[in-house]
């Protein structure tokens, strides 16, 4: 079932615009000395450099858009007013000959800026931090507790000497802590680092304590 036409109003309007616009530059540019089809195509010419202006805007607003869509409306709209009796077409002055003749080479400039301009680069989205991935360690049952047996209570021990620590070890182990803190926000603990750097469990305790 065909649906039936509408008259649109502003459709109407842009097409009436659009014709007596069209009339009036073809009737500068005879006055103006192009006769024939050369005449015919400054409208064309003015027309063509409008859309595109116009195009260029509607998807990057850059003022080289504004600059050419000002250009072909001031051609247009100075047709118009021109051809309404404020100049005698009859005998046309010499700088309207000069900007009819003028016309095509700065329409062409217009169109190839417009077409090859750069279009403006889009941002490209930063990719979100990657938690650190978790991982679910078996639990260990707890053994039964043992039977209580009275013993001899031992005797204290001497305190053990630290082992000495290369600082060359010591500054590896601040950049991997400092890797660490980086990648998971928390600073590293000793069994972590004693598993990075490999060392035994005494000598790892000594270098947290240096980190720390």
């Amino acid at each position: 079932m065909s649906r039936p036409i509408r008259m649109d109003a502003v459709l109407v309007q842009a097409v009436i615009a659009g014709a007596l616009s069209f009339s009036h530059l073809h009737d500068l540019a005879q006055a103006a000395g192009q006769t024939g089809w050369k005449a015919w195509a400054y409208p064309i010419s003015v027309d063509l450099l409008m859309v595109a202006a116009w195009r260029r805007l509607r998807a990057h607003r850059s003022g080289l858009a504004w600059c050419w869509f000002v250009v072909a409306l001031v051609a247009s709209l100075g047709a118009n007013i021109a051809t309404a009796g404020f100049l005698d077409l009859a005998h046309p002055p010499a700088l309207l000959r000069l900007g009819v003749a003028g016309w095509p080479a700065l329409a062409f400039l217009g169109g190839t800026l417009l077409a090859h301009a750069p279009a403006d680069p889009t941002p490209e989205p930063q990719p979100e931090p990657r938690p650190a991935p978790v991982i679910d360690r078996p639990e260990t049952p707890a053994p039964a507790p043992a039977p209580e047996i009275a013993s001899p209570e031992p005797a204290p021990a001497l305190p053990e000497a630290a082992p000495a620590v290369p600082p060359a070890l010591v500054d590896h182990a601040r950049k991997i802590a400092a890797e660490h803190r980086t990648r998971t926000g928390t600073a590293i603990d000793t069994a972590t680092l004693r598993a990075r750097l490999g060392v035994p469990e005494d000598l790892a305790g000594a270098i947290a304590a240096q980190l720390a």
